[in-house]
């Protein structure tokens, strides 16, 4: 018979923008931040965890094992297994799934599970360099576009999927736009209201002018609502998608 299976807490880190306050950081540290802030609200010892699991997609640059890392500096024992998962958009969630699964078989009791990624800090590629150069110019590739944003096979951006996806179900320029902005404004209401406070983990960023102590998301603030309208397409000429 399986066991049940609960959430008893849940923690993360506030959302940069692309190259901002957190770029510095590594994704397994801040996802060693998120990990050791879930634990002191579930009051959990990190030697008590059974195993981790935590999701990372673009994994280029950040060493060895991710999910080790990212628990190894969260505090938990080096004996406790650590597993990374690549399901690109659903790794975070796969961990998740894993992570309960491995209870209700009744392996393991406590479980940690989540996802991390820092887009900001993927390396660009120079592919067959090992081989040298004889003449002629050197194209790198984006890592985020490469591992990240193009499907393996057709090569297929991911925002051209959110085109066909729009116009199969004729979600106008329009409608878009105004779900955009509806969705930026509710963030910056519950942010006002103090919706997310007990969830978020501050990060401190060290920098040439002292520590930074970021505590809150980041993006929502930047935008500009009178400029979405005249947003320019990026994946189709004629497309609906800006970003």
């Amino acid at each position: 018979m399986s066991k049940e299976v609960y959430i008893v807490a849940a923690a993360r880190t506030p959302m940069g923008s692309f190259n901002g306050s957190l770029s510095t950081v590594p994704a397994t540290q801040l996802g060693a931040i998120a990990i050791k802030g879930a634990l002191e609200k579930a009051g959990i010892n990190p030697n008590d965890v059974d195993e981790v699991y935590m999701g990372c997609v673009l994994q280029a640059g950040v060493g060895q094992a991710p999910a080790r890392q990212a628990a190894k500096f969260a505090g938990i024992g080096d004996h406790v297994p650590a597993t990374t998962i690549n399901k690109v958009c659903a790794s975070g969630l796969k961990s998740v799934a894993l992570a309960a699964q491995s209870i209700m078989l009744g392996l393991n009791n406590i479980v940690v599970a989540g996802g991390m990624e820092n887009m900001s800090l993927t390396p660009h590629y120079l592919p067959n360099s090992r081989a040298g150069y004889k003449y002629g110019n050197i194209q790198a590739l984006d890592g985020i576009i490469n591992d990240g944003l193009t499907d393996a096979y057709g090569k297929t951006l991911m925002g051209t999927c959110a085109e066909l996806c729009a116009k199969e179900m004729n979600f106008s320029r329009e409608a878009q736009d105004t779900y955009a902005i509806q969705s930026y404004t509710r963030a910056a209401e519950a942010w006002k209201a103090g919706k997310f406070n007990d969830e978020i983990v501050p990060v401190t960023v060290q920098t040439r002018k002292g520590d930074v102590i970021v505590s809150e998301d980041e993006e929502y603030k930047n935008v500009n609502f009178d400029k979405i309208p005249g947003l320019k397409t990026v994946f189709q000429k004629d497309g609906t998608v800006t970003a």
